[in-house]
């Protein structure tokens, strides 16, 4: 199993979910840890990154190594999620 990495950004929406939604996405997260090449998961073009949905929210992930590092979770139909990861990726 991988370990796990979270941003800052990614644990603080986590949290803030309602305890269903919650539940799903860390549910989702820890089958990431088992198998991060789910058949649902895809890559994000122009990006190292993978997103993978569950529910109403999806997951932008990456693998390096023995850690499966999760970098933003988001609505699936808002496009801010993207906004921020071009930020992010921008400010590294």
């Amino acid at each position: 199993m991988l370990k796990l990495q979270i941003t800052r950004q990614a644990s603080d929406f986590l949290y803030d979910l309602d305890p269903k939604q919650f539940r799903q996405v860390t549910r989702k997260v820890l089958s990431l840890m088992e198998n991060p090449e789910q058949t649902d998961s895809a890559a994000l073009k122009g990006y190292p990154f993978k997103r993978v949905d569950v529910g109403e929210y999806r997951i932008i992930y990456r693998t390096e190594a023995d850690t499966l590092k999760i970098s933003l979770i988001g609505k699936c139909n808002d496009n801010e999620i993207y906004n921020m990861l071009k930020n992010m990726v921008n400010t590294k």
